[in-house]
């Protein structure tokens, strides 16, 4: 096996030098930051504050996944997904990745394990996506959507998941970078 090479030295933070809240809503904000650059001038950022989110890969006890097909309003389009949400306030990562799982499908994970996170976004957010394997679900349920959302669960073999994922179908980067994680982990 061969060794991770290490993350690069880090550089110095750029320093502040003004920060104004432009936007502020329950689901997103927007700042802009005068920040002091290693030169010494000045440059703006804008950025987009989003809360962390959370998905979940939903594995049954037999290996099928479940996946949400879901109505996405931005961009018009209703594609596969994986469960994915908000982290409520001081809500644990992997409580709200079962909570997510539960409310879009109707499955509870018996245990969920942690796969690797990352920015989403990370030129104009700090936003960060944990990820999560939820293992032997269970259908306890019905869905509990909220009215904006549109979701279909359905239940799929890994074969039809992979097929999915070499044919460019997951259109949610949350969605393709979980089943990669997940699908790297059955290979070892």
């Amino acid at each position: 096996m061969t060794d991770v090479p290490a993350n690069p030295e880090p550089f110095p933070p750029f320093g502040v030098h003004a920060s104004e809240q432009v936007y502020d809503s329950p689901w997103c904000g927007l700042r802009r930051d005068t920040v002091v650059l290693p030169n010494g001038r000045l440059q703006e950022y804008h950025v987009l504050e989003l809360a962390s989110a959370v998905g979940i890969v939903p594995v049954l006890p037999d290996g099928r996944v479940v996946l949400c097909g879901q109505y996405r309003y931005t961009h018009g389009n209703t594609h596969w997904e994986t469960p994915a949400g908000r982290i409520d306030q001081g809500e644990d990562p992997a409580v709200a990745a079962a909570r997510e799982c539960l409310e879009e499908t109707g499955y509870r994970p018996r245990r969920v394990e942690p796969l690797p996170g990352f920015y989403p976004t990370n030129g104009i957010s700090a936003h960060y996506a944990h990820l999560f394997v939820g293992h032997d679900c269970e259908l306890i349920g019905e869905q509990a959507l909220d009215d904006s959302e549109q979701i279909t669960a359905q239940v799929f073999t890994r074969g039809e998941v992979e097929a999915l994922l070499d044919a460019g179908r997951f259109a949610d980067g949350f969605t393709a970078i979980a089943v990669l994680y997940w699908l790297r982990r059955q290979e070892s």
